[in-house]
């Protein structure tokens, strides 16, 4: 196996005799003592660490061997390394702190920017919510850059349109249309049997679908409407497709969630499925909004928590203010104000680029748990970094929400 040590350099970074320098699936570089069998995050010599970025050069493919083994294969040159190419323009790992990264884009950027030299063939990617507004955009950016899309939605005719109209730009997009209603967990768990049985991996789940500002009213399985369609539906089926999602790793999800997360008092001292999921005498429309997009962020929170070691990574993000799309439809004064602030919010694509972001830029390869807005990371509120809170509302979601209904 060739090792950097076998260069002849006065690099610093030389390593020494008996050492070699290797790199994670997740793209960090670990040295390996020969000598003592032992390995460690630090270059023997420097003591930095370093992380690789970036996709495989042209031409280059990484291959995986039954026993788990990783190797490189050189089809231009026809050559096979143990070594990936890309250890040679490994950068300092300055740790989990990415406001050190330099920032790409900010809010006037679009999905198109974001995946501007991108090839996406491949990745499997399912959109909830995909057949207008934002899911569209990011679903129609993600396919006409190569990528498989599942687009998950309730009304089928429009979703069928949705697929038509990418196809339309561009003929060879490989796009779907698959129903997904998150007001009934019947439908939630049939979508998933039906994606489990095409045998399609899952590289990529956007959780986007949302409702916002509707009149009280309980869902099939008896849980108020915003609660489920926005959180709970979502919860259920990240859980019936983990398993693909594993098995597909490295896997991202991303969580769509809202600033309005910031505006909940949920907390240890309250919460409980009558908190979450109220009576009529006990709705408001806004506050049940906000309440499911914090519930959103703690829910990418703990899942990132329970899957990354299977290096599936979850963060969720905040796609912009107040933004045309058909969340304003159920009242037509949220219509009015929605019409009065459009001039000065984002356009849809420009609404999708954080999304975008999130599920495929290089430079988060690997980290999770975080929360971004203007494809920035930025800091949530300071409850969702309670770990007691996240596994009470996961635990609340498994025992009151999903279990208690027979799903798994």
């Amino acid at each position: 196996m060739a090792t950097a040590g076998a260069l002849d350099t006065d690099s610093e970074d030389e390593i020494p005799a008996g050492w070699e320098e290797r790199v994670t699936l997740e793209g960090r570089v670990y040295y390996a003592n020969h000598s003592t069998k032992s390995t460690q995050w630090e270059h023997p010599t420097t003591g930095k660490k370093k992380r690789i970025t970036g996709e495989l050069p042209y031409g280059w493919e990484r291959k995986l061997k039954d026993n788990g083994q990783v190797y490189y294969v050189d089809h231009i040159n026809e050559k096979v390394t143990y070594t990936d190419p890309r250890l040679a323009f490994a950068v300092e790992d300055t740790g989990n702190n990415l406001l050190e990264f330099k920032q790409r884009f900010d809010a006037s950027s679009t999905a198109e920017q974001v995946l501007q030299g991108r090839d996406l063939t491949g990745k499997y990617v399912i959109v909830t919510g995909a057949n207008g507004g934002i899911g569209f955009e990011t679903a129609r950016s993600m396919a006409l850059h190569g990528a498989h899309v599942t687009l998950a939605c309730r009304d089928m005719k429009k979703a069928h349109d949705a697929v038509e109209r990418i196809q339309k730009e561009r003929k060879v997009a490989q796009v779907v249309a698959m129903r997904l209603d998150l007001a009934s967990l019947k439908s939630v768990q049939e979508f998933a049997e039906e994606y489990k049985r095409n045998d399609w991996p899952l590289h990529i789940l956007i959780l986007n679908a949302a409702v916002f500002g509707v009149p009280h009213e309980l869902t099939e399985d008896g849980y108020e409407t915003t609660f489920q369609v926005n959180y709970l539906g979502h919860f259920f089926l990240t859980q019936l497709l983990e398993e693909v999602l594993i098995r597909s790793a490295p896997a991202k999800v991303v969580v769509v969630s809202s600033e309005s997360h910031r505006f909940s008092d949920l907390d240890l001292d309250n919460i409980s499925i009558q908190k979450l999921s109220p009576d009529k005498d006990n709705y408001t429309a806004m506050y049940a909004y906000n309440l499911s997009k914090l519930c959103n962020v703690l829910f990418a929170h703990g899942l990132h928590a329970r899957l990354s070691k299977f290096r599936v990574w979850t963060n969720s993000c905040h796609p912009g203010n107040m933004m045309y799309t058909n969340l304003h439809r159920s009242w037509w004064v949220w219509t009015l104000l929605f019409g009065l602030a459009r001039p000065f919010t984002k356009s849809m694509q420009q609404g999708a680029a954080t999304t975008v972001f999130c599920a495929t830029a290089l430079e988060i390869d690997g980290y999770g748990g975080m929360y971004f807005n203007n494809c920035c990371r930025c800091l949530p509120a300071e409850k969702t970094f309670k770990e007691k809170l996240c596994n009470a509302l996961w635990e609340l979601s498994e025992k009151d929400g999903v279990r208690s209904n027979g799903k798994i």
